[in-house]
């Protein structure tokens, strides 16, 4: 394994011009505080910290940065490539709430509707009242207010996820639910029907709980549109936006462009990932090409390229339009990226529509803008954008449980490099 990191390091050093691409415009970057990036992005690989990466930067609507570190797969030796398709597990939210958002554009619902009023499994919702001290729940009480559409935007639903200890874990685990991503064949209807027996952790939209709201919001989809979640997504987002690489379960012409999932294991180092080694569990790694691929998980289920990503996150830069192609309007943008609720008892971060929204940079304590707004993947993938710098930046590995803050590194190198 040192062996191949260091050849793959070698190789990046020497250039490889198939590996890499790169432009730099001069009114935008200072080129040589950008090649920090490299320094960093390789030092974390040779430390052994993730297997590569790809990077994306673009401003004002020019790709500054596309490039590709280390390895796609270790074990063969098999380089990162600027077109390899990673799991982006919770950047999937973002593109689920466009979805839901283009039916909300069309008439289709409001976003205060409570959402019994599509999927009326989710009437008479029951809120937790008291748990006993081996986390069973011993009493529940009827919720005063239904759950509605914006509080699935905003995860001020009272749903959590399996993986994440709640006072509604232990019954989550019980009734069968999942975190999102499976190989199983089961659907995403089957799994719903399931979350709507749970009770809600507190009254809807009372709180912040990040959870399974986004695979809840991608079942009102299906259900308001007639398609499944992937129909609905290729047919008004991907492939409108040219996003050929960006599928839930990719075409077997695509499957040799997957990066393989790794995980850190303290003593050990980068291993090939079982699915066990988190508290996200996977019953089969390779779900995107193998399996019953079957369930469409709104909140964790899909795959793409750095790219493809690029060109999602610069339609929303754009205010909901990219290369002549309207996706969302202007103000629809505008509600997404207006911070709604609190995501953490510190105050560092607010919540909007699908994203984290920087409201005061002191407090983020980071560079980057005031109005900003990001989110990232499980399998450590992330992106932000920001309208002040008209700015967008994706950062791609493929590593759970991770030992590296090099996706931060990478976010803070390319502000330090603006002019």
């Amino acid at each position: 394994m040192k062996f191949l990191l260091l050849s793959g390091l070698l190789t990046m050093l020497m250039g490889c011009s198939t590996h890499y691409e790169l432009s730099m415009g001069d009114d935008d970057f200072d080129s040589t505080r950008m090649e920090r990036i490299n320094r960093v992005i390789n030092d974390a690989i040779t430390r052994g910290e993730i297997p590569g990466a790809v990077v994306l930067v673009s401003k004002d609507n020019n790709t500054d940065l596309l490039k590709a570190y280390g390895f796609a797969d270790m074990a063969s030796g098999k380089l990162m490539e600027t077109d390899t398709i990673f799991r982006i597990a919770s950047m999937s939210k973002a593109v689920t709430s466009v979805a839901a958002m283009i039916l909300y554009e069309q008439g289709r619902f409001s976003l205060n509707d409570p959402i019994s009023k599509f999927l009326p499994e989710f009437s008479n919702m029951k809120v937790i009242s008291e748990v006993d001290d081996d986390g069973k729940i011993v009493a529940t009480t009827d919720a005063k207010t239904p759950i509605r559409i914006i509080d699935l935007l905003s995860h001020t639903s009272g749903i959590s996820y399996p993986f994440i200890a709640s006072q509604v874990q232990a019954a989550y685990f019980e009734a069968g639910v999942i975190d999102g991503v499976t190989a199983r064949d089961i659907t995403l209807k089957s799994q719903m029907t399931l979350l709507a027996q749970q009770p809600l952790l507190f009254e809807p939209g009372k709180e912040f709980a990040y959870g399974l709201s986004t695979d809840l919001l991608g079942y009102l989809v299906e259900v308001v549109s007639g398609q499944t979640l992937a129909e609905f997504i290729a047919e008004n987002i991907t492939v409108p936006l040219d996003m050929a690489d960006t599928h839930f379960y990719l075409p077997a012409d695509q499957a040799g462009r997957l990066a393989t999932l790794y995980a850190h294991v303290d003593g050990t180092g980068l291993v090939v990932s079982d699915g066990t080694e988190s508290t996200i569990k996977l019953d089969n790694p390779n779900y995107p090409i193998e399996g019953a691929q079957s369930y469409f998980s709104g909140g964790a289920g899909l795959s793409s390229t750095a790219e493809d990503y690029g060109r999602f996150i610069l339609m929303l830069l754009n205010n909901g339009a990219l290369d002549g192609v309207r996706i969302l309007s202007r103000k629809s943008v505008e509600l997404m990226r207006t911070a709604r609720t609190d995501w953490d008892d510190d105050s560092l971060a607010d919540f909007g529509l699908g994203f984290k929204v920087v409201n005061d940079l002191g407090k983020a304590g980071e560079l980057g803008s005031v109005g900003s707004y990001s989110w990232g993947g499980a399998f450590y993938t992330s992106f932000w954008i920001d309208p002040a710098e008209n700015l967008v930046g994706v950062f791609m590995s493929q590593v759970r449980p991770v030992d590296s803050d090099v996706a931060d590194k990478f976010r803070t190198l390319v502000y330090q490099a603006l002019k």
